[in-house]
C-alpha cells in the first residue's frame, strides 16, 4: 500500500435536539411495543427536532463545538463538506447555510450524499485536499433531520430514526496520529432497499406522490439486515488487510449506529468482543450521516479514546454505500 499524507481529526463536536421520542411514545402512535423495538433494534429512544428546525441548525451547533475543540476560528476554515440525506433544501447546499451560520467567510462549501456512509466519504475527500497541499483546515460534518422524512404510520421504519449532527475539524497530522487508511465502496444494484422514492427527477413531487406517502423513507428490513451484516464484516476485514493491522490491535471500533442486531452479528462473525465496540444507538437511534461523528465525539468525551489508540470507523448506508477509516489517535 502506498503511503498517504496523514491527516488528523483535531476537533470534534456534536449536537442532539432536546426533545426525546421514546419507545413508550411510539406505542401511542403505531402498533408496536417497547419490548419489540428493543429486541429488534436495540433502540430505547431517539432525539427529534422541534418544528421549524432544519439540518443546518443542528450542524452549525456541532460545527462550532468542533471548532472550539480544535481552537480554530471559523474564518480560518478553507472548506466545509457536509454529508446529509436530509438537506434544508435540494439546493442550495446545506454546507452553504452552515458556512453562513458559523461565519466561515473564507470557506468553500458543498454537500455529498452517501447516506450513512457519508461522513467517512467526506473524511476521505478532506484527506485528498489536505494531502495535496491545496488546503489546510477543513470542517467535515454529518447532520440529519430524519424525523422530517419518517413515516410515523409505518411501524417497521418509524422506530429506527432520529435527528442529530456531528462535526470534525481536519488538518494535516503533525505527529504519529492521523488517518492511516480508508475504504470506500458502493453497490447501486441494491438502491431500492433503502430509498426516499419521490421528490427527485425520477418521481417529481405531485398530488399523487403525497397521497401515496412517497416522500417518506422506505426500507426493506430483511434485505437491509442481511446485506448490512455481510458487508460490514467484509468492509472491516478489507480495512484491516489494507492497513496490515490485526483485529486484536484495534482499541475501539466505532460503527454506524444502524441496528444493534446488525452490529452484534457482524462482531460475532469477526470474533471482535463488544467491549471494543462503541454503541449509543439505544439513546439516539439511527441518525444516518450523523451517527459516526456523534459516536466518535461521545467516545472521546467519555474517555473511551486515548492518545495512540487505533480507532476504526465503519459505516454502511443507502445506495448501497459503505466506508471505513482507520485512525491513530
Amino acid at each position: 500500500m502506498s503511503e498517504i499524507q496523514k491527516i488528523a481529526i483535531t476537533g470534534l463536536g456534536s449536537f442532539l435536539p432536546e426533545k426525546i421520542l421514546s419507545n413508550e411514545d411510539l406505542e401511542q402512535m403505531v402498533d408496536t411495543s417497547d419490548e419489540w423495538i428493543l429486541k429488534r433494534t436495540g433502540i430505547r429512544q431517539r432525539r427529534i427536532v422541534e418544528d421549524g428546525v432544519a439540518t443546518s441548525d443542528l450542524a452549525a451547533k456541532a460545527s462550532l463545538s468542533a471548532l472550539e475543540d480544535a481552537k480554530l476560528s471559523p474564518s480560518e476554515l478553507d472548506l466545509i463538506i457536509t454529508s446529509t440525506v436530509t438537506p434544508d433544501h435540494l439546493f442550495p447546499s446545506t454546507s452553504c447555510y452552515i458556512q453562513d451560520k458559523i461565519g466561515a467567510v473564507n470557506a468553500g462549501a458543498f454537500d455529498i450524499l452517501a447516506a450513512c456512509a457519508g461522513f467517512v466519504y467526506a473524511l476521505s475527500i478532506a484527506q485528498g485536499f489536505i494531502s495535496s497541499g491545496a488546503m489546510n483546515n477543513i470542517l467535515v460534518v454529518g447532520a440529519e433531520c430524519l424525523s422530517k422524512f419518517t413515516d410515523y404510520k409505518d411501524r417497521t421504519s418509524c422506530v429506527l430514526f432520529g435527528d442529530g449532527a456531528g462535526a470534525a475539524v481536519v488538518q494535516k497530522s503533525k505527529g504519529d496520529s492521523g488517518l492511516l487508511s480508508f475504504v470506500l465502496g458502493a453497490d447501486g444494484s441494491n438502491a431500492d432497499i433503502l430509498i426516499l422514492p419521490a421528490g427527485g427527477s425520477r418521481i417529481p413531487p405531485s398530488e399523487e406522490t403525497v397521497k401515496k406517502r412517497l416522500h417518506y423513507m422506505k426500507i426493506k428490513g430483511k434485505e437491509v439486515f442481511k446485506l448490512a451484516t455481510n458487508n460490514l464484516v467484509h468492509l472491516i476485514e478489507k480495512t484491516l488487510n489494507k492497513s496490515g493491522i490485526s483485529k486484536s490491535e484495534i482499541d475501539l471500533l466505532v460503527p454506524h449506529q444502524s441496528n444493534i442486531r446488525i452490529i452484534k452479528a457482524a462482531m460475532k462473525k469477526l470474533d471482535i468482543p463488544m467491549e471494543k465496540v462503541y454503541v449509543n444507538i439505544d439513546k439516539y437511534g439511527n441518525t444516518s450521516s450523523a451517527s459516526v461523528p456523534i459516536a466518535l465525539d461521545e467516545a472521546k468525551r467519555t474517555n473511551r479514546i486515548h492518545d495512540g489508540d487505533l480507532v476504526l470507523l465503519a459505516a454502511l448506508g443507502g445506495g448501497l454505500t459503505w466506508s471505513s477509516a482507520l485512525l491513530r489517535w
